[in-house]
């Protein structure tokens, strides 16, 4: 979700840090968000430097000419060492980018690391365009863009195409994270058709298909006892299903959803609504990629399984990410992130 989101706390955050990868660690001095939050738009596409933490955030649901399934990702983190602001190399934003390729045989992953002022990783409004080196998403606005990554197995070019409105999820976009009341801006654009040609050690695969872009800022979106977060995006017939639960310290869990209409109406569910059980553990490190979700007032009971139980993310934060396939009262594809895991074996 991004809560959803791997940030460069790692390296931005001070010794004793809260939370999944100290995103409870208290914020004194950053920007905090509050409800009744005014978006402005396109500037909110662009950089938010007085928050702490903040994300753009896309995966993509793609099929071969032969049919084959892949899923795509290009994340694109900024994160603060302090809330003063600075130029050049004194400039206290750090950016880290992740970028993946998931087939049902393998996944490919790829991490870059950035200091921001000194033109190397950064986003701009209007015309949009966030880059970290050479990988970049960009284009005239929000609604057409381009998006390029590489690493030393795979590289992908696409070009994405708006056919729905954003989505704000929680209160008009104020995303509340825990019953303290931890929260964040959080908004998406899942509606992006998507064609491209992916670049494998087999060779050049054109594809189709869809994505999904989370965009969410904040300065401390969790509690200091949440531990970690299993987070689904899910395209359905019909409609379209954004849930997460953030794992407590005590076993407990705080959950949210959003039903999306096909017209992006959006209707928020609260804590408890929603329900994501884990009912087989795969893969080498024993996580769960099977899951039954449901949401009882959509009439949603699902079972959402992974392409690839493999798609662990080996990153300077490492979790588990990549596509999935639902299928059960309402049939489709989406995606899955988990973090906290790491703990696991091997």
């Amino acid at each position: 979700m991004n809560v959803r989101a791997l940030t460069l706390i790692l390296l931005a955050g001070p010794a004793g840090a809260q939370g999944f990868a100290g995103l409870g660690t208290q914020a004194e001095g950053f920007a905090i968000p509050a409800p009744g939050y005014a978006f402005d738009f396109p500037a909110d596409h662009g950089a938010h430097p007085a928050y702490r933490i903040e994300w753009w955030y896309l995966t993509a649901n793609l099929t071969g000419p032969d049919g084959t399934p892949y899923g795509l990702q290009w994340t694109l983190f900024r994160s603060a060492l302090a809330p003063e602001d600075g130029s050049g190399w004194d400039t206290p934003q750090l950016w880290m980018g992740h970028a993946a390729v998931t087939t049902p045989e393998a996944h490919f992953v790829t991490e870059r690391l950035a200091r921001g002022g000194i033109g190397q990783a950064g986003v701009v409004a209007d015309p949009f365009a966030a880059w970290i080196d050479d990988w970049q998403l960009a284009g005239p606005d929000f609604d057409q863009l381009e998006m390029t990554a590489s690493g030393p197995d795979f590289a992908y070019d696409m070009a994405l195409s708006a056919e729905g409105p954003l989505v704000f999820h929680g209160d008009a976009g104020y995303s509340v994270k825990s019953a303290e009341g931890q929260a964040s801006y959080y908004y998406s654009q899942p509606f992006y058709a998507v064609d491209g040609v992916l670049s494998l050690p087999q060779g050049d695969i054109p594809v189709t298909g869809r994505a999904w872009l989370d965009r969410e800022w904040s300065s401390q979106p969790l509690s200091g006892d949440q531990t970690g977060w299993d987070w689904f995006s899910l395209t359905l017939e019909g409609a379209k299903l954004m849930g997460f639960r953030l794992r407590q310290a005590d076993g407990s869990a705080y959950t949210y959803a959003t039903w999306i209409d096909p017209d992006g109406a959006a209707t928020a569910y609260s804590d408890g609504a929603f329900i994501a059980e884990p009912l087989a553990r795969d893969g080498a490190r024993d996580i769960p990629t099977t899951w039954r979700v449901t949401l009882p007032d959509r009439g949603v009971d699902v079972t959402v399984q992974a392409l690839n139980p493999e798609a662990w993310m080996a990153v300077s934060i490492p979790y588990w990410e990549g596509p999935v396939t639902v299928s059960g009262s309402h049939d489709g594809t989406g995606y899955l992130e988990m973090t906290g895991y790491e703990g696991t074996s091997p």
